[in-house]
């Protein structure tokens, strides 16, 4: 299994998560000019974008560390081009869900937008 094999796998496993904790899946590996974002869904009136990071060990860390500033720019801007594409002005929130062997989690509101 190639690392797309292997994303799409646990991008999978992150979609059933979120709906099993109340949010409903609106858009899987969106792609557009500035970026991507690996889930985008809905919580109330939410609008969530969701990173999803897995690592098979926490030798090096926790998977939700690797979502730098850097990173946190690049899904923000797909996220605004997402809400311009959509002419929506609702509530907005990055999360990232965090997979490790045997264990997965939400951190809701991981960061903030950035410019």
């Amino acid at each position: 299994m190639n690392k797309r094999d292997i994303g799409k796998e646990y991008e999978k496993l992150a979609c059933d998560f979120l709906e099993r904790h109340g949010q409903s899946i609106i858009e899987r590996n969106y792609h557009c000019k500035v970026g991507e974002i690996d889930i985008i869904s809905s919580e109330g009136d939410t609008l969530c974008f969701v990173e999803v990071k897995y690592r098979s060990s926490l030798r090096y860390g926790y998977p939700e560390e690797t979502v730098d500033k850097r990173k946190q720019r690049k899904i923000c801007r797909a996220a605004l081009y997402y809400m311009t594409l959509h002419d929506y002005q609702g509530k907005v929130r990055f999360d990232v869900v965090s997979i490790v062997p045997d264990r997965i989690r939400l951190l809701r509101n991981a960061f903030y937008f950035y410019e």
